[in-house]
C-alpha cells in the first residue's frame, strides 16, 4: 500500500513538472487558492497585451485620468498579469508599488456587508422576501417603506433616494462646525475619528439613520442607484449576528480568506505598504486625504461603514473576487453557499430595464451586442459576471463564465472629484476588452 501511495505521489509530481516544462497553467480545484501564473503559461501574446494596456494606462496618466494605477488578471485562479504604473501624485515622486493599499469606495458595497448578508441569508437570518421592517423595526412606522423587501432594496429597485449629504448637518453657515455634532478633541461622547482632530459624536449615526428613515420613496418601482441603506447595513448585521460589524467581517472573511491588509481605518494598523492620498478636500478636512476614507459619509461614521470605508491590495481583492467565482468557496473553506452566491449575482428585475444584481452590478442587458464605446463593461464579458465601480478610481469585476477576475485600482479623484477623464477615455473597458480578446486569438490559432 505504502509503495502504491509513493507511486501515485510520484505521478502527480512528474504531472506538474511537466505542466511546468511545457510553460503550461495548472488549473486549481474548485475552492483552492491563487496562485502565480504568466500570460506565457497560457501561450498569449504578452507584447501585444503589455503593449496595449501600457499604452491605454499611459495615456490616461497624461490626460490626468489619474496619477498612477494597478492592474491585475487572474484567469482559472492563477494571476496572470500584475502590473503598477504611473506614481501616487502628479509630483512624480512615489511610484505606485504593488503592494501599496487603496481607498475602495463604494467596492466596499460588495466586499463588507454583502458577504455578510449572504451568509446570513444562508443561516436563514435574513429573508429577501419579506419586508426589511421585519428586520429594521423603524421602517415599520413608514408608510412608504413598511413592505420594501430585501431584495428590491439591492436591486436598487426600491424607489430610495440615492444620497443624502449627511456632512451638511454638522456645518454651520460659516463653514464651522456644529460642537454638538463635531469636536477636536475626544471624549466618552466623541471617539468617531473622521479625520485627526475630528471627531464625531457617537450617536450621530442613529440622527443619520432617522434621515434614512424618514426619507423619501419613490411610488415608482425602477431602477434607481441608492447607497442609503448601506449605511444601515452594518449596523443591522451587528444587531443580528451580535458581534460589531467590522469584528464579524474580520473573523468570517478577511482573516481566514489570508487578506493581509484587507478593513477600515488602515492609518491606524502600522502596515508596511505604502496607502495611496486620494483628494486634496476642500470640504471640510481642508488636506490631502490619506489613509482616511475619502467618502464623506462613511468618515462621519468613523471610518467604519458599509457605503465606502474599505481600504485593500491588488492582491487582497483578487482573492474575495476569486472566492466569489468559485461559488464562495476559497482555499477549501465554503464562505458562502453555491445557491445564495447565483442567486446575488443574477439578473433580478429585467422587465424593469434593471440590470443589477444583489448588491453587485451586472452587464448592460444586451452588453455583447454593443461597441466598446457603448458597452458596460467590456462587451465580451459573460452574462453571469458581475462587480462594482468606485468613486476614487477602482473597479473589480468577477467573470464565471470565462474563469477571469478583473481589478483595476487608481485614485482618480486626486487632486479633485471633478475630474472625470477615467470615465471619458472608457480606460476600466477598454483595459478589460484587452485580455478577452488576447484570449479569442488565442483559441483561433490554436491547431
Amino acid at each position: 500500500m505504502r509503495n502504491y501511495l509513493f507511486i501515485l505521489f510520484g505521478l502527480f509530481c512528474a504531472a506538474l513538472v511537466a505542466q511546468v516544462q511545457k510553460a503550461q497553467p495548472l488549473l486549481l480545484p474548485a475552492g483552492s487558492s491563487l496562485q502565480a501564473s504568466s500570460l506565457a503559461a497560457y501561450e498569449l501574446d504578452s507584447a501585444f497585451v503589455y503593449q496595449k494596456v501600457d499604452s491605454i494606462v499611459t495615456t490616461g496618466i497624461k490626460n490626468n485620468a489619474f496619477p498612477g494605477a494597478q492592474v491585475l488578471i487572474a484567469k482559472e485562479g492563477n494571476i496572470i498579469f500584475h502590473e503598477a504604473y504611473g506614481f501616487h501624485t502628479y509630483d512624480s515622486i512615489q511610484p505606485v508599488a504593488l503592494n501599496d493599499i487603496y481607498d475602495l469606495a463604494s467596492v466596499t458595497k460588495i466586499l463588507g456587508p454583502l458577504p455578510a448578508i449572504m451568509k446570513l441569508v444562508d443561516e436563514g437570518k435574513l429573508n429577501l422576501d419579506v419586508p426589511f421592517s421585519t428586520y429594521w423595526k423603524p421602517w415599520k412606522s413608514q408608510k412608504d417603506k413598511v413592505n420594501i423587501t430585501l431584495r428590491e432594496i439591492l436591486a436598487h429597485q426600491a424607489g430610495l433616494e440615492p444620497y443624502i449629504v449627511f456632512l451638511s448637518k454638522t456645518l454651520k453657515k460659516n463653514g464651522r462646525f456644529k460642537k454638538r455634532f463635531v469636536r477636536n478633541k475626544s471624549n466618552r461622547r466623541f471617539t468617531n475619528e473622521a479625520y485627526e482632530g475630528i471627531y464625531v459624536k457617537n450617536r450621530f449615526n442613529h440622527k443619520m439613520y432617522r434621515i434614512i428613515n424618514r426619507s423619501k420613496v419613490s411610488a415608482e418601482k425602477k431602477y434607481k442607484y441608492s447607497g442609503l441603506t448601506f449605511l444601515i447595513f452594518p449596523e443591522l448585521i451587528t444587531q443580528i449576528t451580535g458581534v460589531p460589524y467590522e469584528n464579524y467581517m474580520k473573523q468570517e472573511f478577511y482573516k481566514p480568506l489570508g487578506m493581509k491588509t484587507f478593513g477600515f481605518l488602515p492609518s491606524t494598523k502600522n502596515f508596511n505598504n505604502k496607502i495611496v492620498p486620494t483628494e486634496t478636500d476642500t470640504i471640510y478636512r481642508h488636506t490631502l486625504t490619506q489613509g482616511w476614507v475619502h467618502d464623506e459619509n462613511a468618515s462621519l461614521l468613523g471610518g467604519i461603514s458599509g457605503n465606502a470605508g474599505l481600504f485593500g491590495t491588488a492582491d487582497d481583492l483578487a482573492i474575495i473576487m476569486q472566492m466569489f467565482v468559485q461559488n464562495g468557496h476559497y482555499a477549501g473553506k465554503k464562505y458562502i453557499s453555491e445557491n445564495t452566491i447565483k442567486e446575488f449575482t443574477k439578473v433580478q428585475y429585467t422587465d424593469n430595464d434593471n440590470r443589477r444584481g444583489l448588491g453587485f452590478d451586472k452587464p448592460y442587458l444586451k452588453n455583447n451586442t454593443f461597441k466598446i464605446a457603448n458597452a458596460y463593461p467590456a462587451p465580451e464579458v459573460g452574462a453571469s459576471s458581475f462587480g462594482h465601480s468606485g468613486f476614487t478610481g477602482t473597479f473589480v469585476w468577477a467573470d464565471p463564465e470565462h474563469q477571469l477576475v478583473y481589478i483595476f485600482l487608481s485614485n482618480r479623484v486626486y487632486p479633485t472629484r471633478e475630474n472625470r477623464n477615467i470615465y471619458k477615455l472608457n480606460i476600466h473597458s477598454s483595459i478589460q476588452q484587452i485580455f478577452y480578446q488576447t484570449f479569442d486569438n488565442a483559441k483561433q490559432h490554436q491547431p
